[in-house]
């Protein structure tokens, strides 16, 4: 096998591995799921405003987390919100 073969055969394999990786919104979330989001945000809007304004996902949730300034209704709502689900390894 020469040299041209092994890279085709390795452009493959990464190309493979790249159309198996989830979509970049990450996996679809189940119907409860999407309630308790859509219920945190509304009972953190005001929150979100005043204390991470300009920041979304991860860094929103974090940002949220890491404030002992959050309400007691947005403390509620993150409360029933299901744990983030890891890939398996």
């Amino acid at each position: 096998m020469n040299i041209k073969h092994l890279l085709f055969v390795a452009a493959l394999m990464s190309a493979g591995a790249a159309v198996a990786q989830p979509p970049p919104g990450g996996p679809q979330q189940s119907p409860e799921a999407q309630a308790a989001r859509a219920a945190m945000m509304k009972s953190c809007a005001a929150d979100i405003k005043t204390l991470c304004d300009g920041k979304e996902g991860r860094e929103l949730m974090m940002c949220l987390r890491g404030s002992d300034k959050v309400s007691a209704d947005c403390k509620g709502a993150m409360s029933k919100m299901p744990a983030p689900q890891r890939p398996p390894q």
